[in-house]
C-alpha cells in the first residue's frame, strides 16, 4: 500500500520545490507566459514560504508540495504540486479528499484556482465535486474552482 505523508518544508527543500514546480508545471507557465528561467526563479524567490508549505511524500521519499491556507469561510488550496513520476496514482485524489472531508467538518468550501490550460488538473477537481465558479487573471487564464454551490444568474425575460 502507498503511504502519503506530508512534512513541513524548510529552507533547504527551495530548490527541490524549484525543480518540482518546473517538471509538473512547465507546460502549462510555457503556454501561457512561455519558460523564462530567471523569471521563474525570481517568481520561486519571492513566493516560496517554507513556514507555510507542506512537502508531500510517498513511502517516505519527496513527490510533491502542498500549500493550504485555512480562512474563515473556506479551505483555499493555494498550491498541489507532484513530480510526473507520481502523478496519475490518486495520490493527488487522496490529499483533496482528506481537505474535502476537513471542509465539510468545518463547515467550509474548498477552493483553488487552476489555469485554463491546465484541462486534467479541472477534469480532477471536477470529479472530486469541485466546480467552476468565475474566471480571472490576466485574460482569464486562471479558473477559480469550488465546493460552493454555484450562484444563479440573472434571469432573462424576452
Amino acid at each position: 500500500m502507498t503511504v502519503i505523508g506530508l512534512r513541513p518544508a524548510t529552507p533547504a527543500d527551495s530548490e527541490y520545490c524549484f525543480q518540482l514546480h518546473e517538471a509538473a508545471m512547465r507546460a502549462y507557465v510555457t503556454a501561457i507566459w512561455g519558460w523564462d528561467e530567471q523569471t521563474q526563479r525570481d517568481f520561486h524567490a519571492r513566493v516560496f514560504r517554507p513556514g507555510c508549505w507542506q512537502i508531500i511524500t510517498v513511502n517516505g521519499a519527496d513527490a510533491g508540495m502542498l500549500h493550504v491556507e485555512h480562512q474563515p469561510t473556506e479551505i483555499y488550496l493555494a498550491r498541489i504540486e507532484l513530480h510526473p513520476d507520481h502523478q496519475g496514482r490518486g495520490i493527488g485524489s487522496r490529499l483533496i479528499r482528506s481537505l474535502l472531508h476537513q471542509a465539510r467538518q468545518q463547515g467550509r468550501d474548498l477552493t483553488l484556482d487552476v489555469l485554463v490550460v491546465n484541462q486534467r488538473a479541472q477534469a480532477l477537481y471536477r470529479r472530486l465535486g469541485l466546480h467552476e465558479v468565475t474566471r480571472h487573471g490576466e485574460n482569464n487564464i486562471k479558473i477559480r474552482m469550488s465546493t460552493k454551490p454555484p450562484q444563479p444568474g440573472p434571469i432573462h425575460r424576452s
